[in-house]
């Protein structure tokens, strides 16, 4: 710091250098960039649209999880798989503070910016259940409230991570118990509670899914929370009831990811995705078709780690571009990169509420944030228990203030708005979600800029 200015390492130090210089770059070879942040763009789409979602919709059947906690658990895990990565870099590669500073930095853009993309690009207008949210909203208050009283003496303990995993634990524990909790809390609050009390009456008017099981009699259609047949299109009754075996025949039948669209532009995307079509053909199973069906997890796992990678190239790509237009490292922090860095929860939220599933995108976007808590604490954990037993690490928490406001007013705002809203997804609420978003990127920039507030920063060497 020099008079109460402080320095902020550039986000071009995370990264390796480009393929062009600086005067390449601002003399055309920008547009070079541009082009790869567009294919990434495309690309995460691919994976998630291809791979990581079907493979979720079979671990959701195996394991019996509703919508809204195949959202929170593996649905979360999967698209935040970026956000571990760069917290496992920052805590045993560059030995900053990257990870605290992208997690806690992306986190209003996850709740406003991936709330306002659902609702406006979604043609759908989705129905939400009360408790899926405020169970996610409250873990993520508690969760953000223990980081952040963890980094306000910039040192971070093992006990102090230690109780960041145990918190997730007990998040987990309860999605386990989530159905009993529901029907208990429907009980006792609908009286009082007019969300509850639609809950209910659409718990029983609420269109079977496509979760057919077969069974010693005819097959029967569950039609409660434990449902998850969530990225099926709808069909016939009188399709599936002609086989015994109506996922298998529709595993079968899936279309190749080599067969052509019917549409000019969607045959155009197909020829311009089609080397990273291949790419991911050869490296992933399918196990929308019935020959890899039981290599679900395997789909899950290598598509997160494709997500991971893309969403590297991403940023880097990003940070470079924003360097040469000469974009402030805050402004970009605050905006492109948080951005950049959640493009999974995007793509795939987007997808899941263009389908109809409210609940699962909403538990995706408060749920990852919870669980990008957890890879805060992990690596954390790690090091201080494990590794470098000496001493606690050290963070830096400028602006904390500023943050823990502006996340715990974010979360609060969510779940208002979407009592108000009446309980939907639609464009009413994306237009609402994107305003408020624009005043808080707004306000964070100007804070982190100095021009409200006393935080003045600059970059290192500059």
């Amino acid at each position: 710091s020099e008079n109460g200015t402080r320095c902020v390492l550039s986000s071009l130090s995370e990264f390796p250098e480009g393929f062009f210089t600086p005067q390449e770059r601002k003399d055309g070879g920008i547009v070079i960039y541009f082009i790869i942040i567009l294919y990434m763009f495309l690309a995460v789409s691919i994976v998630c649209d291809d791979y990581f979602l079907p493979s979720l919709e079979i671990i959701s059947e195996c394991l019996g999880l509703s919508q809204d906690v195949a959202g929170a658990t593996f649905m979360a895990a999967g698209s935040s798989a970026p956000e571990l990565v760069t917290a496992f870099l920052g805590a045993f590669v560059t030995k900053g503070d990257i990870g605290v500073s992208t997690i806690l930095g992306s986190a209003i853009y996850n709740l406003l910016g991936i709330s306002a993309a659902c609702g406006l690009f979604s043609s759908v207008v989705s129905r939400l259940s009360c408790w899926p949210l405020f169970r996610d909203c409250l873990a993520y208050t508690i969760s953000a409230a223990a980081v952040l009283a963890m980094i306000s003496d910039n040192r971070i303990y093992w006990y102090e991570s230690a109780s960041l995993l145990l918190i997730y634990g007990c998040y987990v524990l309860v999605l386990c118990f989530d159905i009993k909790i529901n029907q208990y809390l429907m009980k006792k609050f609908s009286p009082c509670c007019t969300c509850f009390t639609k809950a209910m009456e659409e718990n029983a008017e609420q269109q079977p899914l496509v979760g057919w099981r077969e069974e010693s009699g005819p097959l029967i259609r569950q039609q409660s929370r434990t449902d998850s047949g969530i990225f099926q299109d709808d069909l016939d009754y009188s399709q599936l009831s002609t086989s015994l075996h109506g996922l298998d025949e529709i595993s079968e039948d899936h279309p190749n990811v080599f067969t052509m669209p019917e549409a000019d532009m969607k045959r155009i995307l197909w020829v311009l995705s089609l080397p990273i079509i291949t790419l991911l053909y050869l490296t992933i199973p399918d196990c929308r078709r019935q020959f890899w069906r039981n290599w679900f997890m395997v789909t899950f796992l290598i598509s997160a780690a494709w997500i991971s990678a893309i969403t590297y190239v991403l940023v880097w790509m990003v940070t470079i571009a924003g360097e040469t237009l000469g974009i402030p490292e805050s402004v970009m922090g605050l905006t492109l990169l948080a951005a950049g860095t959640s493009v999974p929860d995007t793509v795939a939220s987007v997808l899941v509420a263009r389908k109809g599933n409210g609940d699962m995108a909403m538990s995706n976007i408060v749920g990852s944030n919870v669980f990008d808590m957890l890879c805060l604490g992990i690596p954390w954990f790690i090091k201080t228990a494990f590794i470098n037993t000496s001493g606690p690490i050290e963070v830096n928490s400028n602006g904390l203030t500023y943050t823990a406001i502006s996340l715990i007013c974010s979360v609060v705002f969510i779940f208002l708005a979407v009592h108000l809203n009446g309980w939907k997804i639609d464009k009413r609420l994306g237009t609402i979600c994107l305003v408020l978003y624009l005043v808080f990127t707004v306000l964070s920039i100007l804070y982190e800029l100095g021009i409200i507030g006393n935080n003045p920063t600059r970059v290192c060497g500059n």
